[in-house]
């Protein structure tokens, strides 16, 4: 138990280095170079977003396996999870205020780098001899900078954050939020999740994003609407709440309530790493399944996905700080929560009557499961990629086995643990992005112009895994 306990605080010593100071550095620090690089991309956000809901009629499955709405839909289900709703409330926590505007900045800047990891994952993506489309920072990796290592490294790290922050937590936050809320038993909690998880998995990456393509859109306007109810119950303390964060984020700010005060230099750190881990730009886990996306050319499939960290950080994230914080500052008494921020979130929406309580339970769930989803897939494309075709119905069936384990466990150290692999992913992607950065830009400079033509979307067909090593341009 000794050495158990040892274990774990190294693992929580290890997690909390990397997700401070190093992997900020290393991706604001990207992202800013990206951004300048593709000459500001942010610019194209709303074409990006006009692109996603447009249905292009010209296009067939030999293009692509699936709409590129229904990548960008797959991603998100990936991405928008718990860290939307109580990320943001650790950020405040030990942050205070002003680390909601930290988040939606470095999500602003974050978009270049979802755009050049897409475009990266589809200009390098490969094809199967039965059709389906593989891609992703290992096949950039190989292909691009043939460093096969890396790739190995990068799918490594990939496989174990799938069963633990992909899988297990996710399956967890959902037990615990009824368990403790209405009663409901993690076993019973357990059997149901990882029955709707194998009901969908089963069938592939098709299967995942045409439940995504209609469960994401509802469950993010489900919560955003419980959102804006509390911000009009709050209307006077609205303005107030922005102008709070704003000032915190450039100068010293007290506490809610009398708590401990909060520096600029814990705003910004503190923002920084939970917008970094909401939004997943640079971790090269949302291009996994950019690669399976029918689409023209690869430009037109990444200014897509690039979307998906406007919606998660620069629209979720900051209707939930608001939320958050023009509810304390109306309700002073809240300042008691902020040592715990489950308590915290739970708090705010019980101040909507009677279906405030079951609205967050159900949209804490929504999203964690739409999470399991994704990284089922992102998880099972790793797996694939070091063990070849043979292992999908290996991989699918532990996958589901652990969603029930997830249930039941407590889960401190395996949360951990995956988040340091979590972390880990970015180096490898990000060493691709920046070493490939010219022929992204060449790519850019190529289609932008002209969205609407066709070409650089050829994968070549491999007849097994073991055979792609070898393929170069």
């Amino acid at each position: 138990m000794v050495c158990m306990g040892a274990f774990a605080d190294a693992v929580s010593k290890v997690d909390g280095f990397l997700w401070g100071l190093p992997l900020i550095i290393i991706l604001v620090g990207t992202h800013v170079f990206l951004t300048f690089r593709t000459g500001f991309i942010q610019r194209y956000i709303f074409k990006g977003i006009r692109l996603s809901i447009t249905k292009d009629t010209e296009l067939d499955g030999e293009s692509g396996e699936i709409s590129g709405f229904g990548a960008l839909t797959s991603a998100l289900s990936a991405t928008i999870g718990t860290g939307n709703i109580v990320g943001v409330a650790t950020a405040i926590i030990s942050g205070g205020p002003g680390a909601v505007f930290w988040m939606w900045i470095i999500g602003v800047f974050g978009i270049a780098s979802k755009y050049c990891e897409s475009l990266m994952s589809l200009r390098y993506r490969v094809r199967t001899k039965d059709g389906r489309m593989l891609g992703g920072a290992m096949y950039a990796l190989q292909r691009g900078l043939h460093a096969k290592w890396l790739a190995v490294l990068f799918v490594l790290f990939a496989a174990f954050a799938a069963f633990g922050i992909g899988c297990m937590t996710q399956a967890n936050s959902i037990a615990g939020a009824f368990n403790a809320n209405y009663g409901v038993p993690t076993w019973v909690i357990g059997i149901i999740v990882a029955a709707a998880t194998a009901a969908v998995i089963i069938g592939g990456v098709k299967s995942i994003a045409k439940v995504a393509e209609k469960l994401v859109p509802l469950m993010a306007i489900f919560y955003i609407v419980g959102c804006l109810i509390i911000l009009v119950m709050n209307g006077a303390y609205v303005g107030k709440a922005l102008a709070v964060i704003v000032k915190s984020a450039f100068s010293p700010q007290a506490g809610f309530g009398g708590a401990a005060g909060f520096a600029v230099s814990q705003a910004l750190r503190f923002g920084a790493a939970r917008g970094l881990f909401s939004n997943e730009s640079g971790m090269g886990s949302a291009p996994i399944v950019a690669a399976a996306a029918q689409t023209r050319n690869p430009v037109r499939q990444a200014l897509i996905s690039m979307t998906g960290t406007f919606w998660d950080t620069v629209v979720i994230c900051l209707i939930t700080g608001l939320t958050l914080v023009s509810t304390v500052l109306k309700y002073p008494a809240l300042s008691n929560s902020m040592n715990d921020k489950a308590v915290l979130t739970y708090s705010v929406f019980s101040y909507i009557p009677v279906i405030g309580k079951p609205l967050l339970v159900i949209a804490l769930s929504l999203f964690a499961y739409t999470t399991i989803l994704g990284w089922s897939y992102y998880g099972e494309r790793a797996a694939e990629y070091l063990a070849g075709p043979k292992i999908m119905k290996i991989y699918k069936t532990l996958f589901v086995m652990f969603v029930f384990i997830g249930c039941v466990s407590k889960l401190e150290v395996v949360w951990n643990l995956a988040d340091i692999m979590n972390g880990l992913m970015v180096i490898p992607n990000v060493i691709g992005m920046i070493f490939l950065s010219g022929e992204l830009k060449r790519l850019g400079d190529k289609y932008l112009p002209d969205l609407d033509q066709f070409g650089d979307t050829d994968a070549p067909v491999i007849e097994d895994l073991e055979a792609s090593k070898d393929l170069t341009d």
